[in-house]
């Protein structure tokens, strides 16, 4: 069988440094590949070389694409063979609508006008495809993410696509969401179009893939066909980290002291509906040493409580009562948290946690600048050593602390928010989904350094929608449902079942 897409011996150096090496990648018609491996394994600069993003002749090596060798010059000579690249940052405009999305750029119409009628025609149609029943007038951002993800799969369909690259696509979608998603997929490779899928939820993977090929340090390590036999996590995390990972959480005996954080009764009302309660009557401890979770549907209030909490970051109308060591504190304020031992680690490191045009210097430092300055003066040596020290103890891997931290990947990047907080020598670390987007090797020193902390005596607020994060990492756990805890258990107690059993009934209750 002619595969549809050959890339042989791709190479590509930036500024000396080799990102990819003698790369190797075949794709068949009809067939869903898998790019598997670390954060920093050259996938996206890989997918980049594809799709002309890196134009030739900026690499070395060979594409070969539906049977003949192409050379790049651009994204737009790569999509009008149709080879359509879907990032996980979507390319929507929110206030245009479905159907202006669709078509902007290639608009239907004649002699430079509009036809309005064609393209809600072909929008349902194409829609229709995707399985959205959302009016093509309807605007992009009153849509959730997983139904943008189909107006981008349907923006690839407008442009007769016949190799779909998507990069990360279920990062930020729930578990139903995701499983659409997927079937999706497959319904378009019965239809005959290729797949290039990037992910680093293996069972997904697992599930959907006819082979994989796995990068490792910008070179291509294997290739696995999964039509002869299905794949297996363990085999795919061996060839992406290149060592067994046989405990995929770190072994710990906790040591829990005394309440170290405690909430009573807080309530937090809507920014923009103010008779909404968002987060209601929350009753919290976390003690010394002590990893709590908190487990829940997408919705359920964690992210709302977690900022609330920290500053009052989200939410008006806030009430009830915050102790830190059993006296009362005010966090009215984000400087007024951070002062009493909070740090809180946002689920969104690009938008909220991290400077991405400036250096890992700086952002290290950003949240504790007291801790680099004399006199209102910072200094530079100071704010370099301790940079530098937190690049070495949590393994970040870059060219140096100067480096800006937009060219890192996503699991470097979040030990750049890491290392800020932990500069800021909190005493509770709140983490919202610290390892969303990030390979099981990056995970694994995540965690571990999570562990580290618990057992210097911080106590860790966690919340994570990959419940066997939590069940692997937390001593207790919370369950979240509607804006509400209902239910609390032990490690010992959790089971993925008894959680969503909670869930199910929390939601009959409330």
């Amino acid at each position: 069988m002619t595969p549809i897409l050959e890339m042989r011996g791709i190479t590509k150096r930036f500024h000396g440094v080799t990102a990819l090496q003698d790369v190797r990648l075949s794709v068949q018609r009809g067939e869903i590949h898998a790019v598997c491996g670390e954060n920093g394994a050259g996938k996206s600069t890989l997918m980049k070389v594809l799709s002309g993003v890196l134009p030739h002749p900026e690499y070395e090596g060979e594409i070969h694409f539906d049977g003949q060798e192409r050379r790049f010059a651009g994204v737009t000579e790569s999509e009008r063979l149709g080879i359509v690249i879907i990032h996980q940052e979507l390319a929507l405009v929110p206030l245009m609508s479905i159907a202006e999305n669709l078509f902007l750029g290639h608009e239907p119409g004649r002699f430079g006008v509009l036809d309005r009628g064609q393209a809600h025609v072909r929008a349902r149609e194409l829609l229709a495809r995707v399985g959205l029943k959302e009016s093509p007038s309807t605007p992009v951002g009153d849509l959730g993410v997983g139904k943008q993800q189909l107006v981008e799969i349907a923006k690839a369909l407008a442009k007769d696509v016949k190799l779909l690259i998507l990069d990360e696509p279920t990062a930020s979608l729930n578990e139903s969401d995701s499983q659409a998603l997927l079937d999706l997929l497959l319904g378009l490779k019965a239809q005959g179009i290729s797949c290039i899928l990037i992910s680093h939820k293996l069972h997904e993977v697992a599930r959907v893939a006819d082979a994989i090929t796995v990068l490792r340090d910008g070179r291509s390590i294997t290739s696995i066909d999964c039509r002869e036999a299905p794949a297996q996590e363990d085999a795919i995390i061996r060839a992406m980290v290149g060592r067994e990972m046989a405990d995929r959480y770190p072994k710990r005996t906790p040591k829990i002291g005394e309440p170290l954080f405690e909430l009573r009764d807080w309530r937090v009302h809507h920014p923009l509906h103010a008779e909404r309660e968002a987060v209601k009557g929350v009753n919290l401890t976390v003690r010394r040493g002590e990893i709590v979770g908190i487990a829940g549907l997408m919705g359920a209030g964690r992210t709302e409580l977690a900022m609330s909490v920290f500053g009052r970051s989200w939410g008006q109308r806030i009430s009830g009562t915050a102790r830190m060591n059993g006296r009362e504190v005010d966090l009215s304020t984000v400087p007024r948290a951070i002062e009493a031992g909070l740090a809180y680690v946002t689920e969104d490191r690009k938008s909220l946690g991290l400077v991405l045009n400036d250096s890992i210097a700086h952002n290290t430092t950003l949240a504790h600048l007291r801790g680099i300055s004399q006199r209102g003066v910072i200094d530079d040596v100071r704010e370099f050593k301790v940079a530098d020290d937190y690049r070495r103890r949590l393994g970040t891997r870059c060219s140096g602390v100067q480096q800006q931290v937009v060219n890192l990947s996503g699991g470097n990047q979040q030990k750049v928010v890491l290392a800020k907080w932990l500069f800021a020598e909190p005493s509770l670390l709140i983490l919202d989904e610290p390892t969303r987007g990030i390979d099981v090797g990056a995970k694994f020193e995540i965690h571990s350094l999570v562990a580290r902390l618990a057992d210097e005596g911080r106590a860790i607020l966690m919340i994570s929608s990959d419940m066997p994060e939590l069940l692997g990492m937390c001593d207790r756990l919370y369950v979240m449902n509607e804006g509400a805890f209902v239910a609390e258990m032990t490690a010992a107690e959790a089971t993925q079942e008894a959680i969503m059993k909670a869930i199910v009934n929390g939601a009959a209750v409330h």
